[in-house]
């Protein structure tokens, strides 16, 4: 797990160690020191805790003027024993939402399971965003079809064309630009 880092690429256009709207806001990163575990597995440095010790995330892009974020993932979401979507919505949706921002772009290729419980932090986000949207890119299989036992396709819009294994080779606004797009097609099939 040590060696599953977030996605840097990104970190010349936006940090949100220096996004003074970031949850992150401040924070200092030691890269040579391993201090955060998931299930006694030491994580990467550059993955940010949000209050779940099984899910963490990194923030590669907002743009606040676009009303957008992007999130990566790692871990396991697990809502059943650690209620890992209220801290991330607490935590981190809520503060995005308070700033404006009404479209969230998930990256979950190393998100390894999901237990679910009920839907009640999903169908608030959802409400919260309520001209915007939520996508999942890029999650394992299984995690979407247990997404789906649990009727949180209903509110996260996942699967089919937003597998986007190719968007690490895109710059941040363009890969919005492209889920965006599958989105509005989503949306309103006739565009």
């Amino acid at each position: 797990m040590h060696e599953i880092e977030p996605f840097y690429k990104w970190e010349k256009y936006y940090e949100s160690s220096r996004d003074h709207k970031s949850p992150f806001f401040g924070k200092e990163y030691n890269y040579d020191v391993y201090s955060n575990v998931i299930y006694n597995y030491y994580i990467a440095p550059g993955w940010d805790y949000m209050g779940s010790d099984t899910l963490y995330v990194k923030i590669l892009f907002a743009d606040y003027d676009k009303a957008f974020v992007i999130l990566e993932f790692l871990g396991e979401w697990n809502d059943a024993i650690n209620n890992d979507v209220m801290h991330l919505k607490r935590n981190i949706i809520d503060h995005f939402v308070g700033h404006g921002i009404k479209k969230f772009v998930l990256i979950g290729e190393n998100v390894l399971n999901f237990h679910g419980s009920d839907d009640c932090y999903y169908e608030e986000w959802f409400e919260d965003v309520e001209d915007g949207w939520i996508a999942a890119v890029n999650f394992r299989e299984h995690v979407m079809e247990e997404w789906g036992s649990y009727s949180i396709d209903y509110y996260i819009n996942m699967g089919g064309n937003l597998q986007i294994e190719d968007w690490r080779t895109m710059l941040p606004q363009a890969f919005f630009q492209k889920v965006e797009q599958l989105i509005i097609r989503r949306i309103s099939p006739a565009l």
